[in-house]
């Protein structure tokens, strides 16, 4: 039987929140959702975009590139404003539960129109729904725990990145295939799909659900008054020198597909699509996860402590060499030969252990270093850096476009370039971490429901 009031503070348990299961289910459907839409989408601009008169009218590769990132810095821009909704206004349950509404329109849109209008009007809802969730959504987990369990926010947070890219992984397999079996509308229908499927699931944890209160107007106060402002002043340098890995992990949907384009698709026995490969990132982080969690980190520790920042600023230097292979690979075709897409695993590889260093370590970290009322709006700051991350890359290929669609950082000379700005961001990055001083807020506990 439904209770009549939601939970409004975390009640003291050692075991994981009732919620979990709704976080998890709606999590990995969104997820889907969202990578399975976007693993499709420089291919589509680039093969599959028609004009209103139902001919081909579709972009060159680096204009392609560039409008993809500026959509993903858009998608990282606005968790800005769904962290003020949501802080200030609605709460986070409500304003996920909204604006993942806006997000499935927006994907609708996507496979009733495959024009420019539809790609242009879908990929903005799409910005405003995924977005302004995204802060909401994982500041959403944190709020569960209390002080008597949150010794389990770690775990709980690795569980979430693996429902991240559990749907992320089988949807970059799939959506490829459908694109080419059923057509693009079929293939972005079906993460349509599986994002109604992430709303309604969410909508029936509602009762199961912590709904910690929107701060109000003292959410401003605090944000720009005494120990709030001095966080913020504190989590920019991070966060600005963390942009650059987002810079070089988000062209694992971009560059390295129009890359595969060009290689030998023939590997392990299977012929993959261009826009295919893109799984073993989520596959790996799902297997290396508990590596990491279990072996990796236990005898590093051993060692030296290992806390959330070195974490960080070892992953940033392991990202360096994520695009040594993807510019080997450059100098292969540039004399005619098509390398194995093997040489792409092996950049995922190294990719992949760099996210697992960063991105997790950022999402937990960012949690415990803001205040109560403070959670989502430091999820929405953190997220700002993927923004930025990818405007740095649109700016790039936007400025190194020439009149005739070529490139000015041609080949294994565009990979270079980013991986000596993450090899000199890396070095910034020490000093900053010494510097920082962290300081963890959690939840307070109440056994006793009062209405939300």
């Amino acid at each position: 039987m439904a209770e009549s009031k939601y939970l409004n503070a975390p009640v003291p348990s050692k075991k994981m929140p009732a919620g979990v299961p709704y976080i998890l289910t709606n999590e990995t459907a969104e997820r889907f959702s969202f990578y399975g839409m976007t693993s499709i989408l420089v291919i589509f601009m680039t093969t599959h975009l028609m004009a209103r008169d139902g001919s081909l009218a579709v972009m060159g590769d680096e204009r392609a590139k560039s409008y993809f990132h500026l959509f993903k810095a858009a998608v990282y821009f606005t968790p800005l404003i769904g962290a003020i909704i949501s802080d200030l206004w609605l709460g986070k349950y409500r304003t996920i539960l909204y604006f993942s509404i806006v997000y499935c329109v927006g994907l609708l849109l996507m496979v009733l129109d495959v024009t420019r209008l539809g790609l242009a009007g879908g990929l903005i809802l799409i910005a405003i729904g995924s977005g302004i969730i995204k802060p909401c959504v994982s500041a959403n987990v944190g709020d569960q725990f209390g002080k008597t369990n949150k010794h389990l926010i770690s775990k709980m947070y690795s569980w979430f990145y693996f429902a991240v890219n559990l749907g992320a992984c089988v949807s970059m397999l799939i959506c490829p295939w459908l694109r080419v079996r059923y057509g693009i509308r079929i293939a972005f229908g079906v993460p349509a799909v599986l994002m109604f499927i992430a709303t309604i699931a969410f909508w029936l944890g509602q009762w199961k659900f912590v709904h910690i209160p929107p701060a109000g107007t003292g959410l401003i106060k605090e944000i720009f008054t005494g120990e709030g402002l001095s966080i913020i002043k504190k989590l920019i340098p991070i966060y600005v020198l963390i942009a650059m890995f987002w810079s070089l992990f988000d062209q694992s949907q971009s560059a390295w597909v129009l890359q595969a384009k060009s290689m030998n698709l023939r590997w392990l026995w299977i012929s993959w699509l261009p826009d295919q490969i893109q799984f073993v990132n989520s596959l790996l982080i799902m297997i290396m996860i508990p590596l990491f969690s279990y072996a990796i980190y236990p005898a590093i520790n051993k060692i030296f402590p290992l806390t959330p920042l070195r974490k960080i600023g070892i992953g940033m230097f392991i990202a360096v060499f994520s695009f040594v292979p993807s510019a080997l690979i450059e100098v292969q075709i540039a004399v005619g030969t098509k390398p194995s897409i093997s040489w792409q695993f092996l950049a995922y590889v190294i990719l992949t252990t760099a996210e697992i260093m960063i991105s997790i370590t950022c999402l937990e970290f960012s949690y415990t270093q803001a205040t109560k009322k403070m959670k989502s709006f430091i999820m929405a700051f953190y997220l700002l850096s993927v923004a930025i991350g990818n405007f740095f890359t649109f700016a790039v290929n936007y400025l190194i476009e020439n009149e005739d669609g070529t490139s000015k950082l041609p080949g294994a000379s565009y990979y270079w370039f980013f991986a000596i700005a993450m090899l000199v961001t890396a070095f910034i990055f020490i000093p900053v971490a010494r510097w920082y001083k962290p300081k963890e807020y959690i939840q307070d506990e109440d056994s006793a429901e009062s209405s939300g």
